[in-house]
C-alpha cells in the first residue's frame, strides 16, 4: 500500500512540477517573472499540505483514491529551502512601475526616476510592459544609474531553459545536419536560436551583382 500510495503522490506532483516547468519555459522571462511564479507556487504546495494535514485531497486526483500517512510528505520545506534565493530576492517597485511613487526609493536614483516620469514619449512606450519598457535601445544611455539596476533582473538567466536550448542546438546541428562545420562563425546556431526571420527580399537587393552578369 506504501509503494501503491508513493506512486500516486509523484503521479499528481510531477504533473504540478511539469506546469511550473512550462511556465519557467520562454525568451522573455526574467528573475521578476520567475519570483512571481515560484512563489505562486510554493503558496499553493503551503495550501496542499494544510489541506493534505486535514485529510483533504481532492488537488491530488490520484492520490485521492488511495490512502496514505502524513510523513509522506515534506514538499513544501524542501521547496522552501531550494528557491530561498529567489523568494527572497528584494524586487524595486520602480522597476515594475517607474510612473509611480519615488519617495522611499534610493535617493541616489531619484533624480533620474523623476526626468523619466516626465518623459512623455517613453510613457506611451510602457503601455507595451515594463520589460519591454526597460530593454529599450536609449534607456542604459538616457537613464545609466536606472538601467545597471534593471538589467538585472531583466536579462540574466533566471532558469536554464534557454542554456538547454542551445545545448539541444548545437547538438542537432553537428549530430544530424552539419556535421563537423564551425556553427559559431558560419552563424548557423544563431539561426536556430533566434525567433527572427531574415528579409530574404531586402538582402538579395543588398547583394553585390557578380561583374560578369
Amino acid at each position: 500500500m506504501k509503494r501503491k500510495t508513493d506512486i500516486a503522490y509523484l503521479t499528481d506532483l510531477f504533473t504540478k512540477f511539469n506546469m511550473v516547468n512550462l511556465q519557467l519555459q520562454g525568451d522573455s522571462l526574467n528573475l521578476i517573472k520567475t519570483k512571481s511564479i515560484l512563489s505562486a507556487f510554493l503558496a499553493r504546495v503551503k495550501l496542499m499540505k494544510q489541506n493534505i494535514g486535514r485529510g483533504e485531497f481532492s488537488q491530488f486526483p490520484n492520490l485521492s483514491q488511495t490512502s496514505c500517512q502524513e510523513d509522506d510528505f515534506s514538499t513544501y520545506s524542501v521547496f522552501e529551502s531550494r528557491f530561498e534565493d529567489i523568494l527572497t530576492m528584494v524586487i524595486p517597485p520602480w522597476i515594475i512601475n517607474p510612473y509611480g511613487d519615488i519617495e522611499e526609493t534610493n535617493v541616489i536614483i531619484q533624480e533620474e526616476l523623476t526626468e523619466l516620469s516626465t518623459n512623455e514619449e517613453l510613457k506611451v512606450q510602457f503601455k507595451n510592459g515594463y520589460q519591454q519598457f526597460w530593454l529599450q535601445n536609449n534607456i542604459p544611455v538616457t537613464y545609466p544609474v536606472l538601467w545597471n539596476i534593471a538589467r538585472k533582473f531583466l536579462i540574466s538567466f533566471s532558469s536554464s531553459y534557454l542554456v538547454e536550448r542551445g545545448f539541444s542546438a548545437v547538438t542537432n546541428l553537428l549530430t544530424k545536419k552539419r556535421n563537423r562545420l564551425d556553427i559559431i562563425s558560419r552563424g548557423d546556431l544563431r539561426l536556430t536560436l533566434t525567433k527572427l526571420t531574415p528579409n530574404v527580399d531586402n538582402l538579395l537587393l543588398k547583394h553585390q551583382v557578380h561583374p560578369s552578369h
